[in-house]
């Protein structure tokens, strides 16, 4: 990596799981629309021939239409042909196959519990984290190896475990968690400001805010534009669009497609009773809160105007996205260059000194929320500039929300430590008190049991499923 007058050249950056047929193709758009920054990719994946494809299909942004600058993509056999001496690592990686998140998401609906992600949280979430946080282990221990000093960019969920895992296991890594749920409820605000100020176009940076909580159960408790404090405006927002009927259109349609689509009744309904704006989309909100309120049945999902995301559509939605990248290969399908909306490019180029940038991201708790454990995973702003990334101080979380976050921050805390021990008795205790395990005891350690069989191909670290 050396810097140039026109900015930085030669980076390197390693990408874990890199054969992703999502992500990957949107920080390929994202790289290349910028001028004042080139390198090169190395993309590492347990399936080497999808890291391959990615190979042809990012070479071949090079030479798109709008294109700013030149990213050299290679598929490398070993995770520490990627890493060694990389300036900066993404890890964006699928835990097992959507086969395993069938389970995570479908098998607990015989309890009549029902899960609208089933990736952070819940029975899934607590489910996904036993696969995925081993591996973190993993990736954890060769960052240490081949690129310490490395800027580390976490897209995997669960979010908070992940992150929580990297520092675990190497505590001087420099690593944060990246969500755009936060992004989407500014969004949102913008839509509120268009109405109530009768603006146009307005742009979600414009909308300041500050967030508290952990990934996906974010709130926050502040939001103004052009200096005006925006509450006032979202109550009454609010108390005139919580019950829109179900022919409206998604307040969000932009940034999700229909079988993610909401109409952000749930967002609406929590800041009525609560009097602070949640700040993410409505699928994940419901999991972070009780069984009963959001998620209690089908008809319950339907009445609050967002969707229960079936595997069965993911695993077609994965086809499609096959189909596409074979399409780009064979150069049937053009690839097109377009930013997504992402912050981690431009992480990227503020860690470089190439600007600033305050956003939220999710980092280990050292005081900016005072009231959350120390070291617990929690999301707010930070600012990054370069070769430094420091957390805002947020501020303890307002006291009417205040015990639905230290619940879940203490379940993930309890997930994490009982993943660390293999100790089925802790990740039990911490999957009977997830806020969506609505069934008796008995039902829930039957459950636990259940699912931890049903994926036991990817759970052989943990000695109680290997009998």
């Amino acid at each position: 990596m050396h810097y140039t007058s026109k900015g930085v050249a030669e980076i390197k950056i390693a990408y874990i799981g890199g054969g992703s047929r999502g992500w990957a193709w949107g920080l390929m758009s994202d790289l290349v629309s910028c001028s004042d920054i080139s390198g090169n990719v190395f993309l590492y994946d347990i399936d080497y021939q999808a890291a391959q494809n990615n190979e042809i299909i990012g070479n071949k942004f090079n030479t798109a239409e709008g294109a700013n600058s030149t990213w050299n993509y290679s598929a490398v056999k070993t995770i520490g042909q990627a890493l060694e001496k990389a300036d900066f690592v993404i890890i964006s990686i699928l835990p097992g196959t959507f086969d395993e998140m069938e389970s995570d998401v479908h098998a607990p609906e015989k309890y009549g519990i029902y899960q609208s992600v089933g990736d952070s949280t819940g029975p899934g979430g607590i489910l996904r984290a036993m696969r995925t946080v081993p591996m973190f282990e993993e990736i954890a221990e060769n960052i240490r190896k081949y690129c310490p000093d490395a800027w580390v960019i976490n897209y995997t969920n669960p979010m908070t475990l992940c992150v929580r895992t990297l520092y675990r296991v190497f505590p001087k890594i420099r690593a944060f968690g990246c969500c755009h749920e936060v992004f989407g409820t500014q969004n949102f605000l913008c839509q509120m400001v268009e109405e109530e100020f009768s603006q146009q176009n307005v742009d979600r940076h414009e909308i300041k805010v500050n967030p508290v909580g952990v990934n996906h159960f974010t709130w926050l408790t502040e939001a103004s534009w052009r200096n005006i404090d925006l509450f006032p405006y979202y109550e009454k927002f609010c108390d005139k669009h919580h019950s829109r009927s179900h022919g409206d259109e998604p307040a969000d349609q932009n940034w999700m497609n229909r079988s993610f689509a909401s109409k952000e009744q749930v967002k609406m309904d929590l800041f009525r009773r609560f009097g602070y704006i949640a700040a993410a989309g409505d699928r994940h909100l419901a999991e972070f809160c009780e069984g009963k309120w959001y998620l209690e049945s089908p008809q319950r999902v339907a009445e609050m105007g967002f969707e229960l995301t079936p595997v069965s559509w993911r695993k077609q939605d994965l086809h499609e996205r096959l189909k596409s990248s074979e399409n780009m290969i064979s150069g049937k399908e053009a690839v097109t260059v377009g930013t997504t909306g992402e912050e981690g490019v431009n992480q990227i180029r503020a860690l470089l000194g190439l600007t600033e940038l305050v956003t939220n991201v999710n980092l280990p708790n050292q005081g900016q929320i005072p009231n959350l454990p120390l070291g617990a995973v929690v999301e707010t702003n930070a600012v990054f500039r370069a070769n430094s990334l420091w957390p805002v101080m947020a501020g303890a979380i307002p006291a009417t929300i205040y015990p639905l976050i230290v619940r879940i921050c203490t379940e993930q805390e309890n997930v994490s430590r009982g993943i660390e021990l293999r100790d089925r008795k802790l990740l039990l205790s911490a999957f009977s008190n997830d806020p969506l395990v609505t069934c008796d005891i008995t039902s829930a350690e039957k459950l636990f049991d259940e699912m931890c069989m049903n994926t036991a191909k990817y759970l052989t670290m943990y000695p109680f499923c290997c009998k």
